[in-house]
């Protein structure tokens, strides 16, 4: 018994003896010790946490190389390499974790909407709830700093750019068409019903080197990932009917949007400005279908919508009105996979397509245009670590577009065009700590039609000044093809080009949210003419140049006071421009100097109501009155509406809508259209730009059913 018992203790004391101890200290980067860290070899059980002074040691019978292991909340976990028999003490330092909730985010010229931004400004359902808006998406972006109230267009104005200088984009891949169509003076709508989206970032500069084309601004709308349940929705509208339905599966999911418009019985009930001979009807649609895989989404959208109106146009040129009689078709589809593969990979392509047919008669001229335009997406992602994350991918643009204009006394005219971009870039974030971090990124673009290529750096930096506060600065060059109504007569272009200055200061805490931001724009190659409008022998040249320069500021608070969210939006630029068939570099007809939104949404507990009021100024807009010597300097008196909406929950599942836009009936001039030559008096007579109507006003009753009895579309309006 004894020798059993001698060679047991010689065993154990072998054992101990062949085990190594392991000690050390963690901090900080400061040098701060770090209490709480989990040290251990990785693989084996051994391991220990770091005290009050961040020491830690324990034992361990493992040999050769190892990793050594350190992980704790809000750090970096670090890995270090060790031979157990040379180990000696050592202090490791932790960096800090920058996927922290604090932590930097890189956000110059971006305002974000969606659940999960850190910088969101609206959230999607604030597009639907402003009132005044319409439900339109670009009238409630027209409530933020950056964006111009240009009411007799409807379109999407920012910071000195026209419309046509800012692209859509559904899913990540671009939509040629999207608004409405409409006539002269007479404002359209976004074609996209807010009801599919579940997030929206609007660019108003300095945007990612993912996407280009465009001298001004992006905005990019992402379609629902995931359902809650299934449901069907009605609507029932002093303008039209709507209905939808959504169906769930295991891993996939259809949702389905129809709307029917017609005016005309609105239009015989509420007095309007315009010779309306057949009121605007419409017929659209959206589908979206989703397909989840282990490692990805797959998306499937489209949409539809046919337009008709006839109306009579004052002409200040002409005695008579002129008769508009339009038809117009639009298809746009899109299908798009997002997912992961391998170690840290990333992808997301697409391809779209979108077509659109306008049909136009015009007194005794017939004018038809056709447009196809197809964008194929391809996008790779690589996460090296947490600090470092790389993109890089291409795009493929294809438009085709003709058009045939048939005069009763000129004869018949047949233009269009064929064009291909191809674009490729590549572009890195770099997080250097939690408060500092670095966009860099460069496109390359080549356009065969006007047969250019350009290269274009952009870089944004962040920097975290406190626990709620960043400083962010962004450059970028962007370049556009010139727009269709010049390459459809001329395709000896160059690109026109724009450079952004940015600055930005965010602030947000608790339910506030401060943006302050400083820009300018320095444009140049753009295109001008010498025609009064663009024609087929007019004489192009890229020999334009602007800038525009200014401050937005933007405050959000849905804390301060229970139940009110409110925010508040000021824009100040100062653009010039010499472009199109301009005497010399003046303000553009479209630029307000100065523009403030008030919005405020008040939920009332004991009525079961939202209230909603919105007020939006613009100082008066230039114009050219060709009686005075100087070129565009006569202005637009200031532009004032005050809109108000409210929903009252009559039933869980059951709500009645009321809406008044220009409440106080103002009647707000954007500008004159003068006539072309004076009359016997050598006066040149004008014509008002004015609103359609004194005001809108819409009334709707919306019905939910769903086996949630409490689910209804209180978010949506």
């Amino acid at each position: 018994m004894k020798p059993l018992f001698s060679l047991l203790l010689f065993l154990c004391s072998m054992n101990l003896f062949s085990q190594a101890t392991i000690s050390g200290k963690v901090s900080d980067h400061k040098g701060k010790p770090v209490e709480g860290a989990n040290v251990f070899i990785e693989g084996a059980y051994d391991g220990a946490t770091s005290d009050v002074n961040g020491d830690f040691s324990f034992t361990t019978s493992e040999k050769g190389n190892q990793i050594l292991v350190i992980t704790f909340l809000s750090f970096e976990t670090q890995k270090v390499s060790i031979v157990i028999e040379n180990y000696k003490p050592q202090t490791i330092k932790l960096k800090e974790s920058v996927n922290t909730l604090d932590a930097v985010v890189i956000s110059a010229g971006t305002f974000k909407a969606g659940d999960n931004s850190k910088a969101a400004a609206l959230k999607p359902l604030d597009i639907v709830t402003t009132a005044g808006a319409a439900g339109d998406i670009i009238g409630a972006l027209q409530t933020l700093p950056g964006a111009q109230i240009v009411g007799e267009s409807g379109r999407l104005f920012v910071r000195g750019g026209e419309s046509d200088e800012t692209q859509t984009y559904v899913d990540g891949i671009r939509v040629a068409q999207p608004y409405n169509a409409t006539a002269n003076n007479i404002p359209t709508r976004g074609r996209f019903s807010p009801f599919l989206f579940s997030g929206m970032t609007f660019s108003t500069g300095g945007y990612s080197a993912e996407f280009g084309d465009a001298l001004s601004s992006v905005l990019l709308l992402n379609t629902i990932n995931e359902v809650d349940n299934e449901q069907s929705n009605f609507s029932f509208m002093t303008v039209g009917l709507g209905a939808s339905n959504v169906q769930k599966w295991k891993k996939s999911s259809l949702s389905v949007n129809l709307s029917y418009i017609n005016l005309e019985p609105y239009q015989k009930v509420v007095k309007q400005n315009v010779d309306w001979v057949k009121p605007y009807q419409s017929m659209s649609g959206e589908t979206v279908f989703r397909q989840g895989f282990n490692n990805g989404l797959f998306k499937f959208y489209a949409a539809f919508d046919y337009t008709t109106f006839n109306l009579n146009q004052k002409n200040v040129n002409f005695s008579e009105p002129i008769n508009v009689d339009t038809q117009n078709n639009n298809f746009y589809t899109n299908a798009s996979y997002k997912g992961n593969f391998g170690a840290g990979w990333g992808i997301h392509g697409g391809i779209s397509f979108g077509y659109s047919q306008n049909k136009n008669e015009i007194d005794r001229s017939n004018l038809k245009n056709r447009e196809n335009a197809s964008h194929m997406k391809l996008k790779l992602t690589k996460k090296f670590s947490d600090r470092v994350h790389l993109a890089f991918g291409g795009d493929y643009f294809i438009t085709d577009f003709d058009e045939n204009y048939n005069d009763i006394t000129l004869g018949e005219f047949k233009d269009g065009y064929y064009n291909n971009i191809t674009a490729v870039y590549v572009e890195t974030d770099i997080f250097f700590s939690k408060k500092l971090a670095a966009k860099v990124g460069l496109r390359a673009l080549n356009s065969s039609y006007i047969n250019e290529s350009s290269i274009e750096p952009r870089i944004s930096l962040a920097y975290k000044t406190s626990k709620n506060g960043q400083v962010s600065l962004a450059y970028g060059d962007f370049h556009q093809n010139p727009v269709q109504n010049y390459l459809k007569f001329n395709s000896d272009f160059n690109y026109e080009k724009t450079s952004h200055y940015i600055l930005n200061y965010m602030y947000a805490v608790n339910g506030r949210t401060l943006r302050a931001e400083a820009f300018y724009k320095d444009y140049s190659d753009l295109v001008k003419y010498d025609t009064y409008t663009p024609l087929f022998n007019s004489n192009y040249n890229n020999n334009g140049y602007g800038y525009a320069k200014g401050l937005d500021v933007f405050w959000r608070d849905n804390k301060t006071v229970k139940h009110l969210d409110y925010w508040i939006s000021y824009s100040y630029i100062d653009s010039k421009r010499d472009y199109k068939n301009y005497e010399t570099s003046v303000t553009p007809s479209f630029v307000a100097n100065h523009t403030l939104s008030v919005v405020t949404k008040y939920w009332i507990e004991d009525w079961k109501s939202q209230l909603s009021i919105t007020n939006s100024f613009a100082t008066g807009r230039p114009y050219d009155n060709p009686n005075e010597t100087a070129f565009m300097n006569a202005k637009a008196k200031d532009y004032n509406s005050l809109s108000m909406s409210w929903a009252y929950l009559l039933s869980p599942q059951k709500i009645l809508y009321f809406s008044i836009s220009n409440v106080l009936g103002r009647d707000n001039i954007f500008g004159y259209d003068y006539a072309l030559s004076p009359d016997s008096d050598g006066v040149y007579q004008r014509q008002a730009i004015t609103q359609p109507a004194d005001r809108f006003f819409f009334i709707g009753f919306f019905w939910t059913i769903s086996k949630d009895k409490s689910k209804n579309q209180l978010d949506n309006l």
